[in-house]
Order: C-alpha cells, then sequence, then structure tokens
C-alpha cells in the first residue's frame, strides 16, 4: 500500500537520522576541540608541535621581536626562519634544556621561569618577582642561572637592583638570590649591604660558575664554586661574563665611558695570561655574548642579533632581524 504523501517516517528511519546528526555533530565538535587546542597552545605561549631542540649541530634559536616567540634560524637561507617556539622574554638552552623567562601582566613586576625539555615542554615552573634580564643553561643542561631587575630595568642606570638565582636540576636545588655567597674582595670576606651579582656563566663541570658582582659603584668578575659555596673577584670592570667552551676565555661587556649612551664595548679576557682584547664589534653591546663555537660571539643590538670573531679579526655579521637572546644548544 503507498505511503500517503505528508506522513510521518518510520522508527527505523528517525533513529538513522539522529545516528548521523550524532556524527555529523561529533566530527565537527572533534575539530573544533583540535583546532582549539592548537590555539590554546599559542595562546598560553607553549610550543607548537614538533618544534624542538633538535634543530641539528650550529642551529639558531632567538627570540623572535615580532611574536614574541622562539624561532630557529638559518642565517644562510633567506626567509630561513621558523616561529614555533615557546613565548619568552628571555630564552637560553643546552643540553637538552631550555630556560624561558616570562613577564606576567600587573604591577608590581612579576615573571615566571619555565625549565622547558629537548621537546619545549614545560618540566616545572617557578614565580619570580622582577623584569627578566639574563638566562642561561650549562652546557650539559644540569644547571639553569636567572637574573631579574627588582628595581629599574637597565644597566646603564646608577639605581638598579637584581635578583640572581641558580637551579640545580640533578637535585632540584634552587638558591632563590645568591648574594648571600661568601665573596672575597681584595684577599679579605667582604660584606656590603649593596652586593648585587647577575649574568652567571657555568664551566664544563657545573660546579665552577662565573658571574658579575657590583659593590662600591665597581664591578667585579668572580668565580664561584658551588659546592663550597664560596665566590672570590678576579678582576675589575668586568660584566655579564660568558666562558668559551674550552673554559680558557670569558667574552664579556667592559664599560669604556661613564656616559649613558654605549657606555660598553665588548672583550675577551684569557683566564691563563690575564690579557685581554677588544674585538672588532665598535658599538655598545648590552647583552651576555654567547659562543656559537670556539671561535665565534653572537649578542643582541638594536633589535637585530649579530655575530663577530672572538679573536678581535674580522668584522660583525648580523644573523637575524628583529631578534634577540641568541642560543646554539648544540654548538659547532
Amino acid at each position: 500500500m503507498p505511503v500517503p504523501t505528508g506522513a510521518r517516517p518510520s522508527t527505523r528511519t528517525r533513529v538513522w537520522i539522529l545516528v548521523l546528526a550524532l556524527l555529523l555533530l561529533g566530527g565537527g565538535a572533534t575539530a573544533y576541540t583540535l583546532r582549539a587546542a592548537s590555539g590554546r597552545d599559542a595562546a598560553t605561549g607553549a610550543a607548537d608541535l614538533g618544534f624542538t631542540l633538535d634543530g641539528g649541530v650550529g642551529a639558531l634559536y632567538v627570540r623572535d621581536t615580532a611574536s614574541g616567540r622562539v624561532a630557529r634560524v638559518n642565517p644562510s637561507a633567506s626567509g630561513g626562519r621558523v616561529v614555533g617556539g615557546p613565548s619568552c622574554d628571555r630564552f637560553h638552552a643546552a643540553g637538552g634544556t631550555a630556560l624561558c623567562l616570562q613577564r606576567r601582566p600587573g604591577v608590581p613586576a612579576r615573571s615566571y621561569a619555565l625549565v622547558l625539555d629537548r621537546s619545549l615542554r614545560e618540566v616545572r615552573r617557578i614565580g619570580l618577582p622582577g623584569i627578566p634580564s639574563r638566562a642561561r643553561v650549562s652546557a650539559s643542561g644540569n644547571m639553569l642561572s636567572w637574573t631579574m631587575f627588582a628595581t629599574g630595568d637597565s644597566y646603564a642606570r646608577s639605581s638598579f637592583s637584581t635578583r640572581t638565582s641558580i637551579l640545580d636540576l640533578r637535585t632540584g636545588y634552587l638558591v632563590k638570590n645568591m648574594e648571600q655567597i661568601p665573596l672575597t674582595l681584595g684577599g679579605r670576606r667582604h660584606h656590603a649591604p649593596d652586593v648585587n651579582y647577575w649574568g652567571v656563566s657555568f664551566a664544563a663541570d657545573d660546579n665552577r660558575f662565573y658571574a658579575t658582582v657590583s659593590t662600591a659603584g665597581r664591578t667585579h668578575l668572580v668565580e664561584g664554586d658551588m659546592r663550597t659555596w664560596s665566590a672570590r673577584a678576579l678582576r675589575e670592570n668586568v660584566e655579564c661574563p660568558s666562558l668559551s667552551p674550552d673554559g680558557t676565555r670569558i667574552a664579556f661587556k667592559k664599560r669604556v665611558s661613564d656616559g649613558p649612551r654605549e657606555p660598553w664595548r665588548l672583550y675577551v679576557y684569557e683566564l691563563g695570561t690575564g690579557r685581554e682584547h677588544a674585538v672588532a664589534e665598535r658599538r655598545g653591546i648590552d647583552d651576555q655574548a654567547l659562543w656559537t663555537d670556539r671561535k665565534t660571539l653572537a649578542y643582541g643590538y638594536g633589535g637585530e642579533v649579530w655575530s663577530v670573531p672572538a679573536d678581535g679579526t674580522g668584522a660583525p655579521r648580523r644573523l637575524a632581524g628583529g631578534a634577540s637572546s641568541p642560543a646554539v644548544p648544540h654548538p659547532g
């Protein structure tokens, strides 16, 4: 018998219609969830899936100024930049570990230190007061250090205060502020309320380190020992030391002018002989230089990343525009 026009669908037909609708809705929800998850990573500052520290020997990572995220750069390729890392104000990586300093909104200034693994996934988060300034990871990836501006936002100003921390990933022990480390200055134990530390650089043994200490209006290079928890001043007028991969030289900022405009020059100091020389970069560099290999330094200047030979020869070469915080997780 024919079905009259306008007749209601059968029960079986209604069931199939419902199943089809649920499948369509489920597929849409799945797609939306995947899109939302991808967007959520970008919104929360996490790295994109597949963007890791495994960029190969000599791969250069920087903070991309336009996005605020970490990028991988190939200086020899036109447009050779991939932006996919976490959002950071300061960044450094070595030995399969990355350190990302993120400033949080609001007053007073607050930040996070994020410890990231080889896949740039967060493994530890530490709340910090202040503004990110310096970040360093030891060659093994075991030791981390960061410096925060507590007051002021420039080393060129006379009134600033820093807070420098050291984290040992092997034990989880955190030195929140290294100002209490026993300091020997001029052969005597030095106590003063104006002591400030910044710019830590670790030796290959993860025990010895170098840093800047400021007191009584002067800066000093100090050599520190984690096991004995002690530090001794080696020489004056050294800021933001960076130890070479072979442990024999230190790149640093040397103050060459008392004026506020470009007061520093980039120098290299030989630990064995005590000799120093300026590199070919004649502009005022306010950065903790990075050894990309045994012969070359990289640093930020004018919103760009540059390199220069460490031996004083050659000339500066631009590696990346619109970038800062260079890092080479696997030096050449």
